[in-house]
């Protein structure tokens, strides 16, 4: 199972390299006969993509959680056009032919609402984990314009119930301009049972009734290459 990194990450200031980020969602449009060597072609496609500073995080097995979607693919890196192109390149290999492209959604790390001293867990080189879940979000049209210190109590009592779960990674990255909504959350964690108690957990706040929007959610397990052409088969 690959993560194909491009480079060691250490810098976060936001002056400093631009983090991006890019998660696209395949599904399946018709059924072919791949090559046996289909899976190996695309580990070959993801040391190229490295080489060319895009980093493979992941993808996953989001097939049966809804009926439009089969494998997720997660990509970042320091150029958003290298990540555009990367996701051609996916579209157009063996591994993914007979598939077509259902979401997509790119971000990049600013300063985030909560703490100014976040960032997401790919920038920081942290290892992938074993479940991922994905969602955007768009804030009530007044948030913005509420009193600093309302929005900051409102945001530190979100994070100190996200506390309870420390075995969850998270990813959040601003995409204003960047497609229909305002931020992207990635959430990582070792158990999917940590992923739906951690979402449920997080609705007894305040800050929920400043959320105007939160759809769709993506959510499935790392895959290996091999594992994803039995996705698609």
């Amino acid at each position: 199972m690959s993560h194909t990194s491009a480079e060691s990450v250490t810098k976060t200031e936001e002056s400093a390299e631009q983090f991006f980020t890019l998660w696209t969602v395949f599904k399946r449009s018709e059924t072919l006969i791949r090559s046996a060597d289909a899976a190996t072609d695309f580990e070959a496609l993801l040391e190229r993509l490295a080489q060319g500073g895009v980093t493979h995080r992941g993808s996953y097995d989001v097939s049966a959680m809804r009926a439009d979607a089969d494998v997720m693919v997660w990509l970042h890196g320091p150029k958003p056009e290298a990540l555009q192109q990367a996701i051609r390149d996916i579209r157009r290999s063996t591994l993914f032919a007979g598939t077509e492209i259902v979401w997509s959604a790119m971000g990049v790390h600013r300063e985030a609402e909560f703490a100014k001293n976040h960032t997401p867990a790919y920038s920081r080189g942290v290892a992938p984990a074993e479940w991922l879940c994905v969602y955007p979000f768009v804030r009530s049209y007044e948030w913005y314009i509420l009193p600093e210190a309302e929005r900051g109590k409102m945001l530190r009592d979100h994070g100190l119930l996200g506390r309870d779960f420390p075995q969850v990674i998270s990813n959040t990255v601003s995409s204003f301009a960047l497609g229909d909504w305002e931020w992207i959350l990635g959430l990582e964690a070792p158990e999917l049972v940590d992923l739906v108690d951690l979402m449920r957990h997080l609705r007894a706040t305040e800050a929920r009734n400043h959320v105007r929007e939160e759809i769709p959610f993506y959510t499935g397990r790392r895959i290996s290459a091999a594992e994803v052409a039995e996705v698609l088969a």
